[in-house]
């Protein structure tokens, strides 16, 4: 009897849970509610899969209801495409009866890849809508896309089936030579602001040939990927003045992740490698942001680079890190780096002039600049610091030592600074005796806040109240500032003449 009645009781158990009303549903009235009316999905790229977007579809009643149709007004056209709750559905454009319980909610991801022909414009608003039910309970939320046309540039695929690389160091990397009479775009060393451009791997200058980036040109690096300037080879980057927030002179070097939670992520690419030997190399008007190392430039002694007007941020290591180099800069500006912002080691030859060196990372073991005479990995492990000047400079960061002077013996260390706010906590100390070394220092401002407009977002403009107002030295004058703004006398310190910020 128990046997018999423990049965019946399994048989009622199963036969109520099959009745349950958890699977019967009402239809949709249209009182959907979401986690955004319009799905902005960002800049993307033509011919490449956008990031995946999320939207959260809630059902507030208290009845499980069925939504009859779920599309794109576009239908099976759209350049979108979508999941429901995991599911594909019609080709990932239609879905039919879809279940969503009482007080639960499910979750839309949607992607995008636009395709471009020869009537693609360089960039252009992409949209569309997703339907939700029809007729009087229709409900839509919107979707807009900013399309860049863009030239991809890529390592080709060997005959026998492996990959181009590039020999670095007796490595192989993934990489290619940029080409001047490439067949399907023309001269890959020069970089119009035509159409943007987005590099995978390391693109390289043949030898003897200079790669030029015209005012305006766009570049964009995926993971692990970047340029190489080797012996014999040049970069120019012309950039110019612009005259909008759009920046639309300026050369901008970034990572091709658009969206906005990436707009200051570090090391989402490689680095520029100017390499021992390169020649003639120039950069002006340049932003470069979220690399791993923004410029990296090796052995040239002797054959001088030029920065001016360029701003370097968000970068995992360093914004530069010059290996007994030859540089000259002005109007420079770099922030938030991992290690310093300014690295220049293993000797070599500087000049910085109105330049504004800071780091927000949040580490105390960064710095803003770095200088030392020596490498541990190389031979000789010293080499000669000829010279390193600092002219009407800002070194400043969130910690309190952001100069660092690393040097050894067996090499010259040579260094001077002149009217520079300076921020250090080790004043008196050999090498740092800021108030009575004019050999090294002269008219130096210690610890002083130059009042930044909001450091955090990269915005270093100051105003009348900061430090750093009209304390430069005339005989170090650039006359314009890194806006092509004239400076006033005397000048301001730092890369920015003084404006009042905006209320």
């Amino acid at each position: 009897m128990q046997r018999i009645a423990l049965l019946f009781l399994i048989g009622m158990t199963l036969l109520f849970c099959s009745c349950r009303s958890d699977f019967e549903t009402v239809a949709s009235t249209g009182n959907l509610a979401f986690s955004n009316d319009t799905v902005y999905l960002d800049t993307v790229f033509t011919n490449l899969s956008s990031s995946t977007y999320a939207l959260k579809v809630y059902n507030h009643s208290k009845n499980d209801i069925n939504i009859p149709i779920i599309k794109f007004t576009k239908g099976l056209n759209s350049k979108y495409r979508m999941s429901v709750d995991g599911s594909q559905g019609n080709q990932g454009k239609i879905f039919e009866n879809v279940t969503l319980l009482a007080k639960d909610s499910l979750y839309i991801f949607i992607e995008t890849t636009v395709k471009s022909d020869s009537s693609t414009p360089a960039e252009f608003l992409y949209t569309d809508q997703i339907e939700f039910d029809s007729g009087t309970n229709l409900q839509k939320v919107e979707l807009v896309t900013l399309v860049q046309d863009a030239i991809l540039l890529y390592p080709k695929r060997n005959g026998d089936g492996t990959m181009e690389t590039l020999p670095i160091d007796g490595k192989k990397i993934s990489g290619f030579y940029l080409d001047k009479n490439d067949p399907i775009h023309g001269n890959e060393l020069i970089f119009t602001n035509k159409k943007a451009y987005v590099i995978y791997g390391y693109a390289a200058v043949p030898d003897g040939e200079t790669v030029v980036f015209d005012p305006g040109a766009r570049v964009y690096f995926h993971a692990d990927s970047g340029l190489i300037v080797p012996k014999n080879a040049s970069i120019q980057i012309n950039g110019a003045k612009s005259t909008t927030d759009k920046l639309e002179n300026e050369v901008i070097f970034s990572g091709d992740r658009q969206q906005p939670d990436f707009n200051y992520t570090p090391g989402q690419w490689g680095t520029i490698w100017l390499q021992n030997g390169s020649i003639n190399n120039s950069i002006q008007n340049l932003t470069l942001k979220n690399a791993t190392v923004g410029l990296l430039l090796e052995g040239n002694t002797g054959k001088k680079l030029t920065i001016k007007n360029t701003q370097i941020y968000n970068c995992t290591h360093y914004g530069i890190q010059a290996k007994n180099a030859f540089i000259e800069g002005e109007n420079i500006v770099i922030n938030y780096t991992g290690q310093s912002s300014l690295a220049c080691t293993y000797g070599g030859n500087y000049k910085f002039t109105h330049c504004t060196f800071n780091n927000n990372w949040s580490s105390p073991e960064q710095t803003a600049v770095y200088l030392s005479n020596y490498a541990d990995d190389a031979t000789p492990a010293t080499k000669d610091l000829t010279g390193a000047t600092f002219n009407n400079c800002i070194i400043y960061g969130a910690y309190s030592n952001e100069m660092i002077l690393d040097k050894k013996t067996g090499a010259a260390f040579v260094y001077q600074f002149n009217n520079c706010l300076i921020k250090s906590n080790k004043n008196n100390s050999p090498d740092y005796n800021f108030d009575n070394d004019p050999t090294h220092y002269n008219a130096i401002i210690l610890n002083k806040d130059p009042k930044f407009y909001n450091s955090n977002i990269n915005n270093f403009n100051i105003d009348n109240t900061s430090a750093a107002f009209a304390k430069g030295n005339s005989a170090y004058l650039i006359p314009l500032d890194i806006l092509g703004i004239t400076r006033t006398l005397p000048a301001d310190l730092g890369a920015y003449q003084s404006k009042p910020f905006p209320k």
